[in-house]
């Protein structure tokens, strides 16, 4: 930095006895000396600290643990000057993945301060670099998501030294899911390097005497379809995927695992239950578009309350006991879009529970769509949701059950986990692509008909399909209008005339449960009934995992021009919070339970007997996992001893995290506001 030198009073003074002195003694030349002078004088100066930034600890163990970044020396300081973060370190100026404003310190205004930032393994270093940024400078043609200017790199005051991870800790970011054997689990993992690996596994922590190979995968570059995902900006190397099937499992089964190899490392030793096809009882935790969060600012917004969807799901997965379970996550994953980072922080977010219990995926639009699709008709809203990802990542980082798969017009992969289907319990489960073609004599068409209609009833009662795009919604979303029709005319049929008790959608970031529809005709059974010659399936929209662009059932004062639609008669519940939905079955009874994210409790509830009458549909306040212990047959869930009672302990924290982390969120929120950085909901979904 460049300071204009300026004597004060003192130092003249102390130049005009130095001048007197010098005429007054015996020198030749007077000219040789005034420079060193000038020299002599600068250095009284009052001496300016350059400014400076240091990062500790400088090795981390694992994902999540959190650097301490420090500065000093910042002159004049602006509530604009920023931490850029870089992985790699080598990244241009404007390649950082995300930011920090000083002014997120307290004490920024001195010119010193500390932030503390939890880091995600990229599998590469990471650095930091201070930069002012003016408001003469703001760029309004540069916007992140929420139209909010990005920040300029021109002026970079200081730079630290390389964080890293420490080798030798083993994989990162593990994740189950079923497989087409009931008998076996899939498990997968990412590493930085391609060696081979494995899954040791066995009844306890001291005797993982099984082992199964890991195949190795990954993708690259030129595999993305466009921008940001192929450019230096958004692309990160997404290090090797691994993939390990364990088989010939014991049913309903205690397993203990771990991942890795002896020169890399191991992972931390996990455990989960296996399938049992012969119980008849079913738990699964149902959502959509919950995304991830980033504890940084970046190009697009993240989602903060997907930590309470997780954490409040963690909460019910340990107090299960030895059950079994599984997630259902239908679509709009991560919101990557295309910043390949961010995928990386979805994995490690979800990794406590999906090391626990299968977690399962269906392709949402922010996964696929672009305009190079291969399948794109002139009626469908498909548009740049997907960031150039083109459902490559989608594709490799899950594995579902099933092979379907469509090409993807370029020189990638082809697209895969598009619709599958498997039985937990007493419930068939259906996954669809929306975002794929579902016309008549489709592959996907012939897919869903031939399983709906295989189904066995006497081993399965209940049936739920699954897709991203809802075929009912009373949100105003007239993009997929026209999508909607088709829908209703294609796939309706199907799912009424195979008597379909469930059918959940995302895309649409609320909660709305509808009565049993049949062409918007409300019926008061699932399935036929006597006297009724049609037949009805509940149509349920559950995308209010974590993603909140769209508003609540409420005039919003900002946005006076928007309609708000009322609530139809067919709508028995619209919910404005976030949160996820809670399925219980045994062969008797399937109950789902929304679980909301402010306190952990049910605020609605839908009973269905295997008869398909439908008994109750109301929330009753009862945050733990009641109905798991449920059994139609002899006794309510309410007078059963709940494992969530088993574990009150469990609860507690919860709330106790709960509050914490409403206390953290709000004081975010209040710092983004000092700055005129707010999160702007729109309409966008």
């Amino acid at each position: 930095m460049i300071y204009n030198f300026k004597p004060t009073a003192h130092l003249a003074t102390r130049a005009s006895s130095i001048q007197s002195i010098v005429t007054t003694t015996m020198i030749p030349n007077r000219k040789l000396i005034f420079p060193f002078l000038l020299l002599f004088i600068f250095n009284l100066s009052p001496t300016r600290a350059k400014p400076s930034v240091s990062v500790s600890p400088t090795t981390l163990s694992k994902s999540g643990n959190s650097v301490h970044l420090q500065w000093s020396g910042i002159d004049s300081p602006s509530d604009l000057d920023f931490a850029a973060i870089y992985s790699p370190p080598t990244s241009a100026h404007d390649n950082f993945i995300g930011y920090r404003f000083l002014s997120d310190s307290p004490s920024w205004q001195s010119g010193s301060g500390s932030l503390s930032i939890p880091l995600v393994n990229l599998r590469s270093s990471y650095s930091f670099r201070i930069f002012r940024w003016n408001r003469s400078e703001i760029n309004p043609k540069r916007q992140d998501h929420d139209h909010n200017p990005l920040p300029v790199t021109h002026h970079l005051l200081a730079f630290s030294g390389e964080v890293r991870f420490a080798p030798g800790r083993g994989p990162e970011q593990i994740h189950l899911a079923f497989a087409e054997q009931e008998d076996a689990m899939r498990v997968m993992y990412v590493t930085r390097n391609p060696k081979e690996t494995y899954v040791r596994y066995g009844d306890s922590h001291d005797r993982l005497d099984g082992a199964a190979v890991a195949r190795v995968k990954r993708y690259e570059r030129n595999h993305m379809c466009d921008a940001p995902a192929n450019t230096s900006v958004g692309w990160r190397d997404p290090g090797y995927i691994h993939d390990a099937l364990i088989t010939n499992l014991k049913q309903g089964h205690r397993y203990y695992y771990k991942v890795g190899n002896d020169d890399e490392g191991w992972s931390a030793i996990h455990s989960f239950v296996s399938r049992d096809s012969d119980s008849d009882e079913t738990i699964a935790f149902l959502f959509g578009d919950m995304g991830t969060a980033a504890p940084y600012n970046t190009y697009l917004r993240t989602q903060e309350e997907s930590i309470s969807t997780i954490r409040w799901i963690l909460r019910d997965v340990e107090a299960l006991g030895e059950k079994p379970a599984f997630v259902s996550h239908i679509g709009d994953i991560s919101y990557a879009r295309g910043y390949a980072w961010l995928w990386d922080h979805f994995f490690t977010q979800v990794e406590p529970v999906a090391t626990k219990v299968a977690y399962h995926v269906c392709i949402g639009n922010h996964e696929y769509n672009w305009p190079l699709q291969p399948w794109k008709p002139d009626w469908a809203s498909y548009g740049k949701d997907g960031g150039g990802e083109c459902g490559v990542p989608y594709s490799l980082r899950f594995n579902m059950p099933g092979n379907s798969s469509e090409p993807t017009g370029t020189g990638a992969p082809p697209t895969r986990n598009l619709y599958y289907s498997f039985d937990m319990g007493a419930v068939h489960f259906v996954y669809i692509s929306t975002e794929t073609n579902f016309l008549p004599g489709s592959n996907q068409h012939n897919f869903l008909k031939h399983d709906l209609e295989s189904v066995d009833r006497s081993k399965t009662p209940f049936v739920v399909v699954q897709g991203h795009r809802p075929m009912y919604t009373t949100s105003h979303e007239n993009r997929d209008a026209a999508l909607r029709v088709k829908m209703l005319e294609h796939l309706e049929p199907l799912l009424v005339n195979n008597n379909v008790t469930l059918a959940l959608w995302g895309h649409v970031h609320r909660y709305e449960r509808f009565c049993p529809l049949n062409n918007f005709t409300c019926g008061s059974n699932v399935g036929p009934k006597a006297g009724d010659n049609k037949t009805y399936t509940i149509h349920v929209v559950i995308g209010m995992g974590g993603q909140d662009w769209q508003p609540i059932w409420e005039p919003r004062g900002d946005h006076p021009n928007d309609p708000i639609f009322p609530q139809p008669k067919r709508s028995l519940y619209r919910g404005g919070e976030f949160g996820y939905t809670r399925l219980v079955a045994t062969k008797q009874k399937l109950v789902l339970s929304f679980v909301g994210n402010h306190d952990g409790e049910v605020h609605d509830r839908v009973e269905i007997l295997a008869s398909g009458e439908v008994v109750t549909g109301n929330g009753d306040g009862d945050g733990g996992i009641d109905d798991a212990t449920c059994d139609a047959g002899s006794q309510s869930p309410e007078s059963r001893v709940s494992w969530y009672v088993k574990g009150g302990s469990v609860l507690v924290l919860g709330a106790f995290m709960g509050y914490i982390l409403g206390a953290v969120l709000s004081g975010k929120k209040k710092s983004e506001a000092k700055n005129n950085w707010s999160p702007l909901k729109t309409d966008e979904i």
